[in-house]
């Protein structure tokens, strides 16, 4: 073998080395990969700290959850259209029970008067319909009665389904105490009364199946680590 022979041999050991030595690199990239993958994978999973005051997400029966939001009036209104359509589905598609379902309506912001009872849109009404701007469609003035309670009002954003109607089917609603407590200083400016008092009669006279939040948007977050899809209804 000559000179020339030799350093072609050389030149191919030496590259052969690099090779070995580039996939020995990559498997140990790969390992390290994998190790630390595994570590990620092992962390502790996110885990949301759980209060008493939230416990209520948990006592609705169901194999799926939903969290139907509303911020506005027509929003509101939107929320019973959308429960309905939803266990008329399930029931259709899936075959599923009302109480298949755990459904919970929000009504907060513009849309929280519609958590309250008849009897305070018959004294309050007017108050109500100021903030909301939803006046009865049969009169143009302030309601006297809550509108998604009513069977008279079928051309309404609800479509006829009313409030009744989904608590007998298992529907519960979340109202917002921070707007109601906005609504009653708002009503005992104008009337001389006193907030508290007020507010105290707000909440007394709220729908049936319902549970007061401390706010409709911390519900709605609460909602979501108690495993609730959303809706937003408007």
């Amino acid at each position: 073998m000559n000179e020339h022979d030799d350093d072609k041999v050389g030149r191919r050991s030496l590259m052969a080395g690099v090779g070995i030595a580039v996939a020995a690199g990559l498997v140990a990239g790969a390992t390290t990969a994998q190790a630390q993958t595994g570590r990620r994978r092992g962390a502790a999973r996110f885990e949301p700290a759980r209060h008493k005051l939230d416990a209520w997400f948990d006592e609705l029966p169901g194999h799926h959850r939903v969290f139907i939001d509303s911020a506005t009036a027509e929003g509101g209104a939107f929320t019973l259209g959308y429960a309905f359509n939803l266990r008329n589905a399930s029931a259709t598609a899936y075959a599923n029970e009302p109480s298949d379902l755990a459904i919970v309506i929000c009504f907060r912001h513009a849309s929280t008067p519609f958590g309250y009872g008849d009897a305070l849109w018959a004294k309050y009404g007017q108050y109500f319909n100021e903030m909301m701007k939803y006046p009865d469609p049969a009169t143009g003035a302030a309601p006297k009665i809550n509108l998604m309670n009513s069977t008279a009002h079928k051309n309404l954003g609800n479509r006829g389904e009313t409030i009744d109607a989904q608590i007998a089917k298992g529907t519960r609603f979340a109202i917002c105490n921070t707007a109601t407590q906005g609504i009653a200083g708002m009503i005992a400016g104008r009337t001389g009364g006193k907030a508290n008092e007020i507010h105290d009669e707000l909440v007394a006279g709220a729908i049936k199946n319902s549970h007061f939040v401390p706010a409709g948007v911390l519900g709605l977050t609460r909602a979501q680590e108690y495993g609730y899809s959303v809706l937003i209804a408007g």
